[in-house]
């Protein structure tokens, strides 16, 4: 190594360390916030066809193999990003290049734009596989799918939202507090079931009154990846917490919200 490269290896630390960098670090870890929470919502609208102006029902016409094949592929995208870049052994290579500090903004940012990218693209299949003509039935149902997406953002604030959005990761880094050894723990939902984010996300997606043929595709298609995610993460926290998380599995369901006897 020459004197040059060694000056300019071990500049990098000292930038990392920065007030500057803890600032435009603490500044990428809002944007990314920021673009996650119009993209959450922006989902909303698209799955319940509400509000904006694409949803899961509109948009350009395709033949219908194409819309599949196309409809597909985005969600496979989605799926390959958001689960490899949540797993430790990807962590541990991505964070030679992207700062500790903001890899979760960072996997957060990637994950919304795929969505975003999956509501712009998205071809709909207007066939309609079921309509519930009761208004009654219809109003509950749309009820219910809200339910799901309250369930989703109550699940975030009982574990620790900021957190599993990046945000609480930039602000310890800008004033310099070390991050705490992460700690089993089972608050309030989470003692009788194990996955409430994933199960308000199936009745979201499940619980609607016009279920079209393009809907039911991404409905069944992000359900079974909702279990292949849970598979994945559970796999994850078993070398994490160890007999803590057996043990839990054992207590407590996967997705129906019940609590088994100990």
């Amino acid at each position: 190594m020459t004197q040059l490269d060694h000056q300019v290896h071990s500049i990098g630390p000292e930038i990392a360390g920065s007030r500057i960098f803890k600032f435009i670090a603490f500044l990428y870890g809002i944007a990314a916030y920021l673009v996650f929470f119009v993209t959450i919502l922006y989902a909303i609208g698209f799955v319940m066809g509400l509000v904006v102006p694409k949803t899961i029902d509109t948009g350009t016409d395709t033949p219908t193999a194409e819309a599949v094949i196309i409809n597909l592929l985005l969600m496979t995208l989605f799926a390959v990003q958001h689960s490899v870049m949540a797993r430790q052994r990807f962590k541990a290579w991505w964070t030679q290049f992207v700062p500790k500090p903001v890899e979760r903004s960072t996997y957060v940012l990637f994950a919304s734009l795929s969505l975003l990218l999956l509501f712009w693209q998205w071809r709909p299949l207007r066939t309609v596989i079921w309509d519930v003509a009761n208004p009654d039935l219809a109003v509950t149902l749309i009820t219910l799918s809200f339910a799901g997406w309250v369930l989703v953002f109550t699940s975030t604030f009982i574990i620790n939202h900021f957190e599993l959005f990046g945000l609480h990761q930039v602000t310890n880094h800008l004033v310099g507090k070390q991050a705490t050894a992460p700690r089993f723990k089972t608050p309030l939902l989470y003692k009788f079931v194990r996955h409430p984010i994933y199960l308000g996300f199936i009745i979201a997606f499940w619980a609607a009154p016009i279920m079209t043929a393009g809907h039911l595709l991404f409905a069944a298609v992000t359900t079974a990846y909702i279990f292949v995610g849970i598979a994945l993460e559970e796999h994850d926290l078993v070398d994490l917490f160890g007999d803590d998380y057996r043990q839990y599995k054992q207590r407590v369901s996967m997705l129906i919200p019940w609590r088994r006897s100990t």
